[in-house]
């Protein structure tokens, strides 16, 4: 059985809002790695840094599905079914 995601129609063709994660931007603190929201752009950082930036972005928005913002990476994450989506 197959899982699949509920969510992929709220994946939009957005582009990234920020170069690093926003809210570490704007704190002049840094980040781990990033993450970009599929549903608005937003650039957050992953929950292996100490801000968990992405995941905030999720329980504040509901957007439900970010994507790596790493060079060479091609994954999405949907935080609402807890599943690994397949590239792009």
């Amino acid at each position: 059985m197959d899982l699949l995601c509920t969510h992929i129609d709220q994946i939009r063709p957005v582009k990234p809002t920020a170069v690093g994660c926003e809210e570490c931007l704007v704190a002049g603190d840094t980040w781990v790695h990033l993450r970009m929201c599929l549903s608005c752009g937003h650039v957050g950082c992953c929950d292996s840094s100490k801000n968990r930036h992405a995941t905030r972005h999720y329980r504040t928005t509901e957007h439900p599905i970010a994507a790596s913002h790493e060079p060479g990476e091609d994954w999405a994450w949907c935080y609402t079914d807890k599943l690994m989506l397949d590239p792009a």
